[in-house]
């Protein structure tokens, strides 16, 4: 066999074992994540009680918690989109980061919940690292350059 059949040819079973292992993991550890951030994006945006003492607590004004609980809602969403799991991901990851440093500096909250989701997060956004470097952030499309 030439070397173009051989690296034309199907890779071995055992690699594409893994690949669908690694593929099937990757997409329940992005279920959990969508299925934690989606009910605490819904309390913030619908002013549950607690959400609304908490970030008073915080002290940043209401404006954020609507903010914060729009964008868990929408990372919820994408985390379970093909084509926008990577870019979630690595949003969830900037917003756990924000509610790790708020627990432990503004609120004296434990932290592990938060830095659980921004692990799980961030492992997400480095196993899907090409989808991210390929999403089209601030990319024109072709017909745009048309007009």
């Amino acid at each position: 066999m030439s070397h173009t059949q051989s690296a034309t040819a199907a890779p071995p079973a055992r690699t594409r074992m893994r690949t669908l292992v690694r593929t099937a993991a990757l997409w329940v550890a992005q279920a959990i994540l969508a299925v934690q951030l989606a009910p605490a994006g819904i309390l913030k945006v619908t002013s549950d009680p607690a959400m609304v003492e908490l970030f008073t607590t915080i002290g940043a004004g209401q404006w954020l918690r609507y903010t914060v609980g729009t964008l868990e809602i929408a990372a919820a969403i994408g985390l379970l989109v093909p084509r926008l799991c990577g870019p979630a991901a690595l949003g969830v990851a900037a917003l756990m980061t924000g509610a790790t440093l708020t627990n432990i500096f503004l609120i004296a909250a434990p932290p592990w919940l938060p830095l659980g989701l921004l692990m799980v997060s961030a492992l997400i956004a480095w196993a899907r690292r090409t989808e991210i470097k390929a999403f089209p952030l601030g990319a024109v499309s072709p017909d745009a350059k048309r007009l």
